[in-house]
């Protein structure tokens, strides 16, 4: 870890400034001169660093150890192989345009290029009535995330699967929602933690489960590798319905999904008077630094006042950001063309098969790995050990980066997160050294 780590409210800025600027406090802590200015409360009650960022510097530190070691990244879900030729060229065509008169454009509609509104209806939801005026393109999903916290605002209670995707968690913590931390069961005091593991078919069950304004769920869900039946998101609406909560819905690893599970929340009965639908083009069309999603808002959804949760989306997104960028949704109208579905599915199906060679690894191995069917990520049970003792056994005696499972909630101690997001090169090098740990 950074020897920084414990001053984390200090900037490197701080450090660099001249010697008159600072001041020396008994602690032996150096800080600039401060402002009359409060910290937002909230910002305090966050816990330690956003985890992959933390992971990152666990990896700096590492390398700095060993300046020589191979390092095989299996850790933050980052996409590894090229974009497909009919998708890049599409963007450089767009972005060489844009030096003619014929071909410059400013600002388009803040709620995303109409083509690729519609586009987006008609390729992902099909015959499910999502309309494009339901569409918002976006600059990618985990940026929507925060938009809908905006919307939803610090007064709403919110559940959360656990283990979950950290962004669900940090950002209500930010805007106010989560109440205090509690160090004996390492969950925020007014957040419902929905335990989803194989003990109950990574499903929460729904008749212990409080009651609250808001769910955020997310299938395949990250990091379990979990996708829910059909029949599990039928008992999601319900309970939904019969709580006038609102589902909000992440489904950007659909295209992942290899069985009946559904591919979006609005496959059920119901679900467009109750839930809202982010997903991404970063894991299908690897965008992960083009930055491309969506989100679907159904005209159904209204608040308890009987007002469209339509028209204040579009509020938030008119007042809090300028639209996709052009090249981008170019890109994504390409990907959505009879050949870019053709490539993007190629390259999906090629991290299906790196989470097979992994899952079948860690099977050898003896060990219980879930997930890796319908996601990119293969969950990992390491019975009785603590996950970051796992990621560092790992990553001192493999060079291979993981992500500890407990970054994803108490539910994810005990497991690690390991991604098929690389290079297949990589994923059987991984896969020798795993074996050579293990074994």
């Amino acid at each position: 870890m950074s020897k920084f780590s414990t001053c984390s409210f200090m900037s490197y800025t701080t450090l660099l400034q001249p010697r008159a600027s600072l001041k020396v406090q008994k602690e032996g802590i150096v800080t600039a001169r401060c402002t009359k200015v409060a910290r937002n409360l909230n910002m305090e009650k966050l816990r330690n660093n956003y985890l992959f960022p933390e992971i990152s510097t666990r990896e700096i530190e590492h390398m700095k150890k060993y300046p020589n070691a191979k390092i095989i990244s299996l850790g933050i879900g980052d996409t590894t192989d090229p974009l497909p030729e009919i998708i890049s060229s599409s963007m450089a065509d767009y972005a060489r345009a844009l030096s003619t008169p014929e071909g410059y454009k400013g600002y388009g509609a803040e709620q995303g290029n109409k083509e690729l509104r519609k586009a987006i209806a008609e390729t992902f939801y099909g015959d499910l009535a999502i309309k494009d005026t339901e569409v918002f393109v976006s600059d990618g999903s985990q940026c929507d995330i925060s938009r809908l916290q905006l919307l939803l605002g610090n007064n709403v209670s919110i559940a959360v699967q656990d283990p979950s995707f950290p962004a669900y968690i940090d950002s209500s913590v930010i805007i106010g929602q989560a109440g205090d931390f509690q160090d004996e069961t390492g969950e925020y005091r007014n957040i419902e933690y929905m335990r989803c593991g194989p003990q109950n078919h990574f499903f929460p069950d729904l008749s212990t489960t409080s009651r609250t304004d808001i769910i955020f769920f997310c299938s395949p869900n990250n990091p379990t590798g979990h996708a829910a039946s059909r029949k599990q998101l039928i008992q999601l609406v319900d309970f939904a319905r019969e709580n006038g909560s609102i589902i909000v819905y992440d489904s950007a690893y659909a295209a992942y999904i290899t069985d009946e599970s559904p591919r979006s929340i609005y496959e059920i009965p119901g679900a467009r008077e109750v839930a809202i639908e982010v997903s991404s083009f970063s894991k299908i069309a690897g965008f992960t630094g083009v930055r491309l999603g969506w989100t679907v808002v159904p005209d159904e959804l209204l608040f308890s006042n009987g007002f469209p949760i339509m028209n204040d989306f579009n509020r938030i997104v008119c007042t809090c950001f300028n639209g996709a960028s052009n090249i981008a949704q170019a890109g994504g109208l390409a990907c959505l063309s009879p050949g870019g579905i053709r490539a993007l599915l190629s390259v999906v199906d090629r991290y299906k098969e790196n989470a097979r060679i992994l899952v079948d690894t860690f099977a050898s191995l003896g060990l219980k790995a879930y997930g890796g069917v319908n996601a990119p990520y293969v969950w990992v049970h390491f019975p009785g050990s603590r996950s970051w003792d796992v990621f560092s056994e790992i990553l001192e005696k493999t060079h291979i980066i993981t992500v500890p499972g407990s970054g994803f909630g108490p539910g994810g101690e005990e497991y690690i997160r390991v991604t098929a997001f690389g290079h297949r090169e990589c994923i059987l090098e991984a896969s020798e050294r795993l074996k050579s740990l293990f074994s």
